[in-house]
């Protein structure tokens, strides 16, 4: 546990708490000269020399539009030991100006439990002041930042001592927020992909990038050999770049009009059109197929550089697929990107880490993805390490050596048969949207396959109200695919992998992405992450969870305690209420909902069986009744079937008698429950 500034080591007194809570005399800051500013016990805390700005945390009293405010002692209290909390615990803020929101957000909610006469770490007991409490944020962004730090603190509430507020809560802001935004009725929410869609277009990009894998030898021998063949030519690179167009026939080494073999006279080499040489490497059919036909004379050898620029942006975009990036976050990425952080709870986790310029600039944001990326980063910086040998040696890429060490994973093109770029390297270049993206090479996706079909419709409007306002998503149109929706799309899969038929999601996002093992029982991390990528995957569960708990009311959802009880636990969920109100029902922590493998969990706060790793208790495996917070979907029985097939094998592998096979009898038992009971 550390602040989140470098700049205070772990010999400065106060790096860390030296116990919780911490002493009233403890100092919290110190100034440049590492003298103490500021102290536990103080009103205000000071951290102007950590920040680089001023920076204050007012306690006491502040200013407001509606005058100058003041606190009890005994709420200064419980906020000092929150913001202590999101400073020096496990999961601390990375920025100062994330801090500082957060610090804002919850002193919002600390003030109103101190005019309302009661203590902040009471406030789950009073759902009257919890009803005010969703008014006293502003739709946007300071409703963000209330959920992301609710969100924050709930995980840590073990420490803390108590949770400010639950799940229900932040559910039920969660949906206020996106229902009051005041640019709502203005324009069309970002859209929420058909699953089917969404599935097609991340096939495609996996069959691109595993083509190019298959052929990734070739590929670099193929370009090395044609930048040999230019610099024999011209001498160097930037000669083969700026010399005219008609001295340029007679020295291109894949020149139509120049009979091939050795030109005496000169020492110039020619091989013909570059069709020839692609079919010498074995690349001719990779680029007919992705690219286009090799045609043309002299400007063939273009469409090489028009494949690996494709290569570089199906790479990018499988990899926002799974790590919710936004285009300008992804364009930046460099070529060791990917690493793999060791959690103590999770394991080990693939992260892609890289610039963010939101908000306030982050040289080493982190986004948890999907071992799956790997693919796109290894051939992605294949093709950037290929683009790198031209850029190094010309003049106008000013590359450093960090750029020839470590470049970027979308590089810019200085290849002599392409036009002069003028720009140095470490100029990023404007990048498509997906939609002119997938319009520019058309050999990628099938139309007929993004055509939006009637039950396509249905299942996107469930978390897009709006979607169909601008005219362009409709029944029959072409899916216009966008990055914006990658993020969105991504989010809700993570909490809603029961909406893809035969565990797609959990294929190929592999649940290992530190937010899903944590929806999924786990509860914490210490790796943190990206903010933007964590408000918006906050905001996206709770959202999720609502939707959720509506579809009980599905025929599809059965109680294993039978139809009686399931309409009783509707009732108390829902009641007369439609996704829109759904979350008032968490004011008193009454709404709680996550996917488990054979349906739902209706339980409130954590459960220590999970759903998840064993479903042995949820459907009575162990000869006992099954759990009456479960719900079983019949949606599932073909994944559930797969499972069951599992478990057996691997009972007739394991030892005899041995306690795993006990456990594994145990869980086939479940899932022979599970299937008996759906299979009406």
């Amino acid at each position: 546990m550390k602040m989140l500034d470098a700049s205070a080591t772990p010999d400065s007194p106060c790096f860390r708490p030296p116990s919780w809570p911490p002493p009233a005399t403890w100092v919290v800051s110190e100034d440049a000269e590492g003298n103490p500013v500021s102290r536990f016990e103080d009103e205000c805390w000071d951290f102007s020399a950590y920040a680089g700005r001023s920076l204050t945390l007012e306690f006491s009293s502040w200013r407001a539009p509606e005058g100058r405010q003041f606190m009890s002692q005994t709420n200064q209290g419980v906020l000092k030991l929150l913001t202590a909390s999101l400073l020096w615990g496990p999961r601390s803020a990375r920025r100062w100006k994330t801090l500082q929101n957060w610090f804002y957000a919850l002193r919002r909610t600390v003030a109103l439990c101190d005019r309302e006469g009661i203590v902040a770490s009471d406030l789950m007991r009073f759902p009257k002041v919890i009803k005010q409490l969703l008014t006293v944020f502003p739709a946007g962004s300071m409703t963000d930042n209330a959920i992301s730090v609710f969100d924050r603190l709930l995980l840590g509430r073990r420490t803390l001592g108590f949770a400010l507020v639950d799940e229900g809560v932040i559910s039920q802001l969660a949906k206020k927020n996106s229902a009051q935004n005041k640019d709502w009725e203005k324009r069309e929410q970002t859209a929420y992909i058909p699953p089917r869609i969404w599935l097609y277009q991340i096939r495609r990009l996996r069959e691109f990038l595993d083509d190019f894998v298959a052929h990734k030898e070739r590929v670099e021998a193929c370009y090395r050999f044609c930048i040999s063949a230019y610099v024999h030519n011209y001498g160097t690179i930037e000669n083969a770049i700026g010399v005219a167009r008609a001295v340029s026939r007679r020295t291109n080494p894949f020149s139509s009009e120049v009979p091939e073999g050795l030109d005496s006279s000169t020492g110039r080499l020619f091989y013909g059109k570059f069709e020839n040489t692609a079919r010498e490497f074995g690349i001719e059919p990779l680029i007919d197929k992705w690219v286009g036909p090799l045609s043309g004379g002299s400007g063939q050898i273009k469409m090489l550089s028009k494949y690996l620029s494709m290569v570089t942006h199906v790479g990018a975009i499988y990899i926002a697929n799974f790590t919710l990036q936004r285009a300008g976050e992804f364009d930046v990425l460099r070529a060791d990107c990917l690493v793999f952080e060791k959690d103590p709870v999770i394991g080990r986790i693939a992260v892609i880490r890289g610039d963010t310029t939101k908000t306030d600039p982050d040289d080493d944001a982190r986004w948890p993805t999907s071992p799956n990326v790997q693919i796109a980063v290894d051939a992605m910086s294949s093709v950037a390490r290929l683009r790198i040998l031209p850029a190094a040696t010309h003049p106008d890429a000013k590359c450093s050596e960090y750029d020839k060490e470590n470049p970027f994973l979308i590089p810019p093109l200085y290849e002599p048969w392409q036009r002069p770029r003028g720009l140095p390297y470490s100029t990023r270049p404007d990048y498509q949207s997906y939609e002119n993206f997938s319009s520019k090479y058309d050999l990628l996706f099938d139309l007929e396959e993004l055509r939006i079909t009637e039950e396509d419709l249905t299942i996107a409007r469930r978390f897009t109200s709006n979607l169909t306002k601008s005219g362009r998503i409709a029944v029959g149109n072409t899916w216009p695919l966008a990055y914006h929706q990658l993020r969105r799309t991504g989010a809700v899969n993570m909490f809603a992998s029961g909406l893809l038929s035969d565990t797609s999601v959990q294929v190929l996002m592999k649940h290992l992405t530190v937010l899903q093992s944590r929806y999924y029982g786990r509860n914490f991390t210490q790796v943190r992450f990206n903010d933007e990528y964590e408000r918006l995957s906050v905001a996206t569960r709770y959202e999720v969870m609502a939707v959720q708990i509506e579809s009980l009311m599905q025929a599809r959802y059965v109680s294993p305690l039978g139809e009686e009880h399931k309409n009783a636990i509707v009732v108390n969920l829902i009641g007369e209420k439609d996704v829109a109100m759904l979350a008032k029902a968490g004011a008193n922590g009454e709404v709680s909902y996550r996917e488990t493998r054979l349906g739902g969990c209706t339980k409130r706060g954590h459960c220590d069986y999970g759903g998840i790793e064993s479903v042995a208790r949820c459907a009575g495996g162990d000869g006992e009744k099954p759990c009456g917070d479960a719900m079983y979907d019949s949606g599932k029985r073909e994944s559930v079937k797969r499972q069951l097939k599992e478990v057996n094998r691997r009972i007739k592998q394991a030892e005899p008698n041995s306690p795993f096979v006990k456990a594994l009898k145990v869980e086939a038992q479940a899932l022979r429950n599970y299937l008996d009971e759906t299979n009406q």
